[in-house]
């Protein structure tokens, strides 16, 4: 049956002990459940796995809070092996149970398991509450002056940033982890302060927040009543306005460096809370220096051309401000719109332009940009539409030829940070019919059904690379984006798979995302949660945080802690019964191949909650 055991992590404030699940032997019986909750009108499944001969003779109940059974049935067939340790895995149809409440699912028969508690309940109500707490992580990622103290009690932080100096583009070795020239100072200061930290450092790129800003105001778009949302969306366009400078025609890039050399540290080389940079005794040509007065880097010289990937994803969000405050505030939008319109229309479209994402690249590498460009102009379009501009025909115009150029592109792929194709289609389609965009949107979620029909928890994403739970989310958004576009519903039990997959009903039986279910990551390599917050699940959490998930076992060999970390490991050898298909996962706080959360991730659950809503 289901049990706890209780895992030991050391660290300098000494032992610290906390209930993780694990079992008597290798290989018993477990089920695995959407720890999120299921909506009480949607198809609802969960999985055992253990032993065929196990499973063989098993039968479920599900149990109410009371322990009366309100649903019973047997597994359904067999879908796979997942490891030598669970050589079956059968699927639990839980789509009878409507009744809002919280329940249990215990095997019977020729196999002994309890799941953890999961709950049942209206979709608005659910999903909402599931968004709201990725609201929450994004407060707790505010940087400047403006911070929401939270439950991790943050503190105004970089300051410095508020007078910040800009420098010319850095150059890095190839794999971009070493400066091979100095930095040159070219101008400042500037404002850049405020907005998000990326991920599990301190680190601000034009590149994520912009597409970040753009999913919180497309939910605010669909579920306006989700608590903190439009504040916190304003909160991302106040700092991306202000990388945005309208009188030089310069886009800034990046605030901080990730990547220095022994003599010059990077933000990458220190572990601390953020407001400990503003406390730095330091002068220019210390090692710490740039650590303080971070410096700031431009997509462009003044007046230059851009890289289109940015000036499409950002044009695309100051174009969804002014839809957002198209009946509000007239005026303001009109001003998002041409702000829109100057950074759309310096983008550099001629022949394959070498694209900027950070520096170095390598930290978000991505090869499409029509995509990008698409969804610039078809925000515009219907920005311009809404305010009565007469531009909007030909926006929408330009948004079509985007939309093929992207599909000839030889760059096709699904909705995350490197790829915003299902975001424009999707909207395309808001201003007329467009077969090109219900066919690659099709294309999208038809690639994830393929993949989940050969896998035993029917995972439609990739989970031996990078990225694989925004993936899976992505899909979950891309699902109901398409639904609501065409009004066709064939791929919304896989969306309620995929979500349910990165929710608990995978081989690890953990949600990866922070402080929903009862199993979700305790050890998240971020700075402020390591520092700040609880290792034991309880009290303090970065709560809302989406991490990663499991990886390729390859790519987890580079792991390790700074100074000043505290250790934190939620049962390695636990985690490691479940690993497989050459997947792992970690809970430990040097795995941020696996555990680092970050803003892209966290926003396209964002969206799909918001979507899932209605």
């Amino acid at each position: 049956m289901f049990i706890l055991s209780l895992a030991l992590t050391l660290s300098a404030a000494g032992a610290v002990w906390y209930a993780l699940p694990s079992h008597g032997h290798p290989g018993p019986v477990t089920i695995r459940v959407d720890q999120g909750g299921y909506a009480s009108s949607e198809h609802k499944t969960a999985f055992a796995m253990g032993s065929d001969d196990e499973l063989a003779g098993a039968r479920f109940d599900v149990v109410d809070a009371a322990g009366k059974a309100v649903l019973s049935g047997s597994p359904g067939p067999r879908t796979g092996a997942w490891n030598a340790a669970y050589e079956s895995v059968r699927t639990l149809d839980l789509s009878a149970l409507t009744k809002a409440g919280s329940y249990r699912l215990r095997l019977t028969g020729t196999a002994d398991a309890t799941s953890p508690p999961f709950v049942v309940a209206p979709a608005n109500q659910l999903m909402t509450d599931l968004a709201a707490d990725n609201v929450r992580f994004f407060q707790a990622q505010r940087d400047g002056a403006d911070i929401i103290p939270g439950a991790l009690g943050r503190k105004p932080s970089h300051l410095a940033d508020r007078s910040a100096s800009v420098y010319a583009a850095p150059h890095y070795n190839r794999d971009g982890t070493e400066l091979t020239a100095p930095l040159q100072k070219v101008s400042g200061p500037v404002d850049v302060s405020g907005g998000w930290f990326d991920a599990g450092d301190y680190l601000k790129f034009t590149h994520t927040a912009s597409y970040a800003t753009a999913q919180l105001l497309l939910a605010q778009r669909t579920s306006p009543a989700i608590p903190g949302l439009a504040a916190e969306a304003r909160h991302g366009l106040s700092w991306l306005d202000k990388m945005w400078d309208g009188r030089t025609r310069t886009l800034y890039a990046q605030v901080g460096i990730g990547a220095g050399t022994k003599d010059l540290h990077s933000d990458h080389d220190v572990w601390r809370l953020p407001e400990a940079d503003d406390a730095l005794k330091v002068h220019d040509g210390d090692a710490d220096h740039l650590v303080k007065f971070r410096p700031v880097f431009m997509a462009n010289h003044p007046g230059a051309p851009l890289s289109p990937n940015l000036a499409g994803r950002v044009a695309a969000t100051f174009a969804l401000a002014a839809q957002t405050e198209a009946s509000r505030d007239p005026a303001g939008a009109r001003q998002w719109l041409e702000k829109a319109a100057a950074v759309y229309g310096q983008a550099d479209t001629q022949g394959a332009p070498a694209l900027v994402t950070t520096f170095p690249h390598a930290f978000y590498s991505e090869d499409s940009w029509q995509d990008d460009m698409e969804f610039g102009a078809v925000e515009l379009a219907l920005a311009a539409k809404a305010l009565g501009d007469n531009r909007a025909a030909l926006w929408h115009t330009q948004a079509s030829d985007w939309a093929r150029a992207y599909l000839a592109s030889g760059n096709l792929g699904t909705l995350g940070v490197s790829d915003v194709s299902a975001l424009a289609h999707a909207d395309l389609l808001r201003l007329g019919p467009s077969e090109a965009a219900v066919a690659d949107l099709r294309r999208q979620l038809a690639d994830g059904e393929r993949r989940a029909a050969k896998d035993p928890f029917q995972a439609g994403a990739v989970y031996t690379d990078f990225d694989a739970v925004p993936h899976t989310f992505g899909l979950v958004a891309t699902a109901a984006l398409y639904a609501q576009a065409t009004g066709d519903h064939r791929y919304s039990a896989f969306a309620t798979q995929q979500r349910g997959w990165a929710l608990g009903a995978n081989a690890w039986g953990t949600s990866f995302m922070i402080g929903t279910g009862e199993v979700f990551p305790h050890c998240p390599a971020h700075q402020v949660a390591n520092l700040a917050g609880s290792l034991t699940g309880q009290g303090a959490l970065l709560r809302g945080a989406v991490v990663n998930g499991p990886n390729g076992s390859k790519q987890l060999s580079d792991r390790g802690t700074l100074e000043s970390t505290r250790a934190c490991d939620a049962g390695s050898a636990t985690w490691k019964r479940f690993d497989g298909k050459g997947a792992r996962y970690l809970d430990q706080v040097g795995a941020w191949q696996t555990v680092e959360p970050a803003d892209d991730f966290t926003s396209t659950a964002l969206l799909a909650f918001a979507l899932s809503a209605t």
